[in-house]
């Protein structure tokens, strides 16, 4: 078990970019505002999820809105979290993670993923049971084509031949690759391919996770590889008091989990057990830091030591939260936090 506290520490955007009661164009040009302002405090990247049929993201292809942050930032990294390959055909999302990779300048952080809620995929006709061998596939051709040349491929869900790939990605050999995971198996999945991971849950849950994939890292190719990315996510919000930041919060949160509910209850699907409801709740199993700018610096950098962690997602905007609370807490994170421990 490693007690020490990783030596640096990188801070990124997280997004759902989930319903907040805004005309949805007004939605968009205030989280570009957002992304243009993280880019010139100097946060390293922008993540942003993908769902469907949902205002739990409004998002549905990332890639898309992602192409509108990197026209309007210099610096800032770019990426999906994550691509649903169980979904598009592989063919079509290399060739868009090409697109990407090259308008950018090379600034993407590929997230690829199964997806958490099937019923998303299943309004695109796609069966449950059919999505884990989907993703498998998906992700293999996807890795295959990154190498250029022709891409040929025999599988019980996509069948390729000769296909001439007449794109490339601007990075060599291919973008960043990560993944977001809960299960300590995945770890290994990912330290053999030399991915980043994303973990969401309490530090302590977290840390068996990044404990993992610096055990299968090392069993790999015999090296400890601090330069992986160890993400831990984290709703933050900040204010000028803890009554102020509690006050920004509460109803910013209990509109985010409306909108996360939103499939399972039109469904009448069981929502997760591990769900805080308040964010009360929110707070207690540590998905929220909520507070002043002294009490949420503790907060995190105490989590993120605990879960092994040296790269925070911070989801700056959810639900209902105005503009202005997004970038003050994004400002307080820069002088408070980065600056401090940069």
């Amino acid at each position: 078990m490693r007690n020490a506290f990783p030596a640096k520490l990188s801070f990124g955007i997280f997004d759902h970019l989930d319903e907040d009661g805004r005309d949805l164009a007004q939605q968009y040009a205030n989280r570009l505002t957002l992304a243009e302002t993280c880019d010139r405090l100097g946060f390293y990247a922008y993540h942003l999820a993908e769902h469907h049929c949902t205002p739990h993201g409004r998002g549905p292809s990332p890639n898309l809105f992602l192409s509108s942050v990197a026209q309007r930032t210099r610096h800032l990294r770019v990426g999906p979290m994550v691509m649903l390959l169980s979904l598009c055909h592989p063919l079509r999302a290399f060739e868009e993670i090409c697109m990407l990779d090259q308008l950018s300048g090379g600034r993407l952080e590929l997230g690829i993923g199964r997806g958490s809620l099937p019923i998303e995929l299943g309004y695109f006709g796609i069966d449950a049971d059919a999505v884990p061998e989907r993703y498998v596939e998906a992700s293999e051709i996807l890795v295959k084509a990154m190498k250029g040349g022709t891409l040929s491929y025999q599988g019980d869900h996509f069948e390729l031949n000769n296909v001439p790939l007449t794109l490339k990605p601007y990075q060599r050999p291919h973008p960043p690759i990560w993944i977001a995971t809960n299960r300590p198996e995945s770890a290994a999945w990912a330290a053999a391919n030399g991915a980043n991971i994303a973990c969401l849950g309490p530090a302590s849950v977290v840390r068996k996770i990044t404990d993992a994939f610096h055990s299968h890292r090392e069993d790999y190719d015999g090296t400890d590889d601090q330069a992986s990315f160890l993400g831990l996510l984290r709703m933050v919000v900040v204010g000028r008091s803890a009554a102020h930041a509690y006050s920004l919060a509460a109803p910013a949160y209990e509109r985010w989990v409306k909108s996360f509910k939103f499939l399972y209850d039109i469904n009448a699907i069981p929502v997760p057990s591990n769900l805080p409801l308040t964010l009360d709740a929110a707070i207690e199993s540590e998905l929220c830091v909520v507070g002043t700018a002294a009490s949420v610096r503790r907060s995190l950098l105490d989590q993120l030591e605990e879960a092994g962690a040296n790269y925070l997602l911070c989801q700056l905007a959810f639900g209902d939260l105005p503009l202005d609370a997004s970038i003050y807490t994004a400002m307080t994170i820069q002088s408070d936090i980065m600056d401090r421990v940069g």
